[in-house]
């Protein structure tokens, strides 16, 4: 099967990136951008993330994760921690974030470093969850092989059964990471592919450059 794609154009005006209107630290610049955005619509889910990991297997990948906070403290999301993307984190906590708004033509790409949550943080927001994502959580040994679908629930309706007005309890392989960045780049389209792309890095005392696009 062959796709020829190369008629898909789109020529980005809609808004720019320049020096003199950046503040001091990318955490302002990426909350005002999220604003924007949510603003904007268009974007179901805003807080969807692309996560990159170092595999156990030697090769990089990357897959979709929700954003369930962030400030200066770093960028924090939930998982199985013995999942595959645990698994790696375990072995390289180096990963990259990347945020892609079709909606204002921007992109945004976070290295970083991962550090766990404490277990009273993540239990925290576990109890926030719909008591069907609880369930969720007990029922999924995740990245696991499982033989069918029927099996994944019939676990689930026995954990109902079991768990019916009861509080449910956090599975001791599940909770938060946060990401703490090192780097960010922000990406804005523009016209005649010449795109903006602004990189703050260097945690210690934020380096503004300009990146050739």
């Amino acid at each position: 099967m062959n796709r020829d794609l190369t008629s898909y154009r789109k020529s980005y005006e809609k808004n720019f990136l320049i020096e003199d209107n950046l503040p001091d630290s990318p955490y302002v610049l990426f909350s005002n951008w999220f604003k924007e955005v949510e603003s904007a619509g268009g974007v179901e889910e805003p807080n969807a993330m692309t996560l990159t990991t170092n595999g156990i297997d030697g090769f990089p990948k990357a897959r979709i994760v929700l954003l369930k906070q962030f400030d200066e403290n770093g960028f924090v999301f939930y998982t199985n921690y013995e999942s595959e993307k645990g698994k790696a984190i375990e072995k390289d906590n180096k990963v990259c974030v990347s945020f892609f708004w079709p909606n204002l033509e921007r992109q945004v790409i976070i290295k970083g470093e991962v550090q766990k949550l404490t277990k009273q943080e993540s239990l925290s927001y576990f109890l926030s969850r719909p008591r069907g994502s609880q369930l969720g959580a007990l029922a999924s040994s995740q990245s696991e092989v499982v033989s069918s679908r029927e099996v994944l629930e019939q676990k689930l309706a026995s954990l109902e059964s079991e768990y019916k007005n009861k509080e449910i309890p956090m599975p001791d392989s599940w909770g938060g990471y946060c990401v703490i960045p090192i780097e960010f780049e922000f990406w804005q389209g523009r016209a005649n592919r010449l795109h903006d792309r602004i990189r703050f890095s260097n945690k210690e005392n934020w380096i503004i450059e300009r990146l050739c696009p």
